[in-house]
């Protein structure tokens, strides 16, 4: 019998039509039923035609269904899979500029940092909502895959407080594998074996086995500082591998923003990233490409309808776990990954209600996780930092606390190095009125919040646009490949 996958956030084009080929590419999964959900009708329509189409073209007996409604989507469900953006880029841009005027710079804003920690403050409610819905509606052993941010917090939420066998994904683990064998000059990823451990975006490389001997941090450092490409944009990466002796997974942007060291010095900010791209610190830059390619699609969504897409086989599979889970636990294959689940020991120097990520298998028992034991102290240190940050974002979230909500954002570790108590209360209070729309937790603290901004001296009036703002390019400009500008400011 086929099994069904629901997709909440279906709208999220590229991401789900992947999710959907990755799937599709197992042979045993070629029947499966996709319902697909998204609030956005347009975007919904829009995946679903270039779906189908990929199901005509590869002559698959695979079925989607579109369901505006979120309950009949999940009715019955084997799957189902989150990679929803809540708010959408009206409230990303939100996340981005009030910050800015306290001082705060951010790349991504999606994690950690005053960005991340609203964006759970948003997410976390809808999550709730989809685990009652799936607990309603979807079969009893339904597994969530999480491929939204913050993923830790939205995980631990959907977990703690939604009651739902849940697991987040992200591919962060896999980029800096493949950066580890280039720069140890190995021919394909699959001849450095790994050991990773940590949080989501903060993953340390514990054990990297290379040619039958363990690579040290001394020789990883040497490597990376003579790359030609690495050794200028991965500079907070190398930085910290250099004073840590282990290298973390995450790009050099969204690392810049989950420590106290690197973003809190308007003028040393360039010092420590490259605009090559977006993921090597740009400010805001997240948000540049997502707009961008939200207008690319628009205009560009007639040309990708008519072309010739590669063949739906393994040979252009992702490397996205989510059809690898699936598929271990439909045929069991063992599939080996690192996945976001809670650490009941797994890690022993870190509390053992936090989502970590490690090192797991998945076959038709499930999901088995390894203990990891002890992290290295000072990489330990770090990530309870993040991790006291996660837990109060998620009890605010749930509660509607407002303190709490500000104790986060204090204790965060670069919103802490840059702004004041009183800024940082300020800034939460001009976050919860910008956002209310999307905040139903926090719906009888909004007007407290905007007596206070009317009352009190204000103190965010920065119109610093970032160290390394760029401009969103236009279609035309994309489709003529020209660089984006500096913003001005």
């Amino acid at each position: 019998m086929a099994i069904k996958v629901a997709v909440i956030g279906a709208g999220s084009i590229g991401f789900t039509r992947k999710l959907f080929r990755d799937i599709l590419a197992v042979p045993e999964l070629r029947d499966t039923h996709f319902a697909f959900h998204d609030i956005n009708k347009r975007n919904l329509d829009m995946v679903m035609r270039l779906c189908e189409k990929d199901i005509r073209s590869n002559s698959l007996p695979a079925k989607i269904t579109a369901h505006p409604e979120r309950r009949k989507a999940l009715d019955n469900a084997d799957y189902v899979i989150n990679c929803t953006r809540i708010g959408g880029l009206e409230a990303f841009q939100l996340d981005i500029d009030i910050p800015l005027k306290y001082g705060v710079d951010q790349c991504v804003g999606d994690t950690l940092c005053i960005g991340g920690i609203m964006y759970g403050q948003r997410n976390i409610p809808c999550i709730l909502d989809f685990c009652r819905d799936i607990r309603a509606a979807a079969k009893d052993d339904v597994l969530l895959l999480n491929y939204a941010n913050p993923n830790a917090m939205n995980t631990w939420a959907a977990i703690e407080h939604g009651r739902v066998d849940t697991v987040g994904l992200c591919h962060g683990v896999q980029g800096g594998h493949h950066q580890i064998a280039q720069v140890l000059g190995a021919k394909d990823m699959k001849e450095v074996d790994i050991i990773c451990a940590g949080i989501n975006h903060q993953t340390w490389y514990t054990q990297i086995l290379y040619q039958g001997r363990q690579i040290g941090g001394a020789e990883l450092l040497a490597a990376f500082e003579r790359h030609p490409v690495y050794s200028k944009t991965e500079k907070v990466r190398i930085d910290v591998l250099r004073r840590f002796g282990y290298y973390s997974t995450e790009s050099n942007g969204h690392l810049s923003e989950y420590l106290p060291w690197y973003r809190k010095r308007p003028g040393e900010i360039r010092r420590w990233i490259d605009l090559s791209s977006w993921i090597h610190g740009e400010t805001g830059g997240y948000l540049r490409v997502c707009t961008e390619g939200r207008n690319w699609f628009k205009t560009d969504f007639p040309q990708m309808i008519k072309a010739q897409d590669k063949p739906i086989a393994p040979e252009t599979r992702s490397i996205e776990h989510g059809s690898w889970i699936i598929e271990g636990r439909e045929t069991g294959r063992v599939y080996r990954g690192h996945f976001n689940v809670r650490n009941n020991g797994c890690i022993t120097n870190l509390p053992a209600d936090c989502v970590v990520e490690v090192p797991g298998y998945v076959d038709r028992n499930g999901m088995s996780i390894p203990r990891i034991g002890d992290l290295p102290l000072a990489c330990a240190a770090t990530l309870s930092a993040s991790v006291n940050v996660q837990r109060m974002a998620v009890q605010a979230a749930v509660t509607g606390d407002v303190t709490l909500l500000k104790q986060a954002v204090m204790h965060d570790p670069l919103t802490g190095a840059v702004c004041n108590p009183d800024e940082i209360w300020q800034m939460v209070d001009e976050m919860l009125v910008a956002q209310a729309k999307w905040l139903p937790q926090y719906a009888g603290e909004v007007a407290a919040a905007r007596k206070r901004l009317a009352k009190g001296t204000r103190l965010g009036t920065n119109k610093w646009k970032g160290a390394a703002r760029l401009k969103v390019r236009t279609p035309t400009e994309m489709s003529k490949k020209v660089k984006p500008k500096k913003a001005a400011g």
